[in-house]
């Protein structure tokens, strides 16, 4: 089977500092893939990079065959590749309603802009009771069901999401963590920045540990995912075999 997303050797990153150093990362059919790591080592760096937020510096990305290493974000959507980053930037003064509504704006979505709308709130019940209320007034929870909503409009072939439960309180990041699970399971494939280790080894099939700019760990799809071998690995830790 041919890979979704085809990462190789990409640099990027701010200015003069180079944040991604030989960056190589795949994803096939629709296997979710996990990316997990200390703070500040280059995660959402290299899925703006992705999403062309920020210009890669040298290396290649293919989404189904096609190189978008150097598209703009507005064509990469328009391919499918839809990006929810950090902290749901959404517009505050429009209603759920009204948000969601711009998520339809891909040309390949429009058609199934309806069909996509009853998907959203199947997935979240809450954003249907509150569907004229203005983002400003919902909780981060909330707004978070509304910026994967609006990623959802889009028609996503892939869904990459940047740390979706940061922040939540525990029974909010347990509904979400459920609704995305649902997502996967509706047969949308993932890209998933996230700390929590415990979710990423339920949802993911292939595990990435991103050091310092760079993979320091491949966990494959088959290979035993050891939780403690895991953690060790995040917090830095020597340890041996994935068993």
């Amino acid at each position: 089977m041919a890979d979704l997303l085809e990462i190789e050797n990409l640099e990027s990153g701010y200015g003069r500092i180079r944040i991604l150093h030989g960056v190589s990362i795949a994803t096939t059919g629709n296997r979710n893939v996990g990316l997990f790591g200390p703070n500040g080592h280059g995660k959402t760096t290299l899925l703006r990079t992705i999403s062309g937020l920020i210009r890669a510096w040298s290396g290649t990305i293919r989404f189904d065959g096609t190189d978008i290493t150097r598209m703009a974000p507005r064509h990469i959507v328009e391919l499918g590749l839809i990006h929810v980053p950090q902290g749901n930037r959404l517009f505050p003064d429009l209603t759920i309603r009204e948000t969601l509504r711009l998520g339809a704006w891909p040309s390949r979505a429009r058609a199934d802009e309806a069909a996509n709308a009853d998907r959203v709130v199947a997935i979240f019940p809450k954003l249907r009771e509150r569907w004229n209320q203005q983002v400003r007034t919902l909780s981060g929870g909330e707004r978070q069901m509304v910026s994967i909503g609006v990623a959802l409009m889009s028609h996503p072939r892939l869904l990459v999401l940047d740390e979706p439960t940061l922040g939540l309180a525990p029974r909010l990041k347990d509904e979400l963590c459920a609704a995305i699970k649902r997502i996967s399971d509706e047969g949308v494939p993932l890209v998933v920045v996230e700390q929590d280790v415990e979710f990423l080894l339920d949802l993911a099939d292939h595990l990435y540990l991103v050091n310092h700019g760079e993979i320091a760990t491949e966990i494959r799809p088959g290979e035993m995912m050891n939780h403690q071998a895991i953690m060790e690995m995040y917090f830095g830790k020597q340890v041996g075999p994935l068993t």
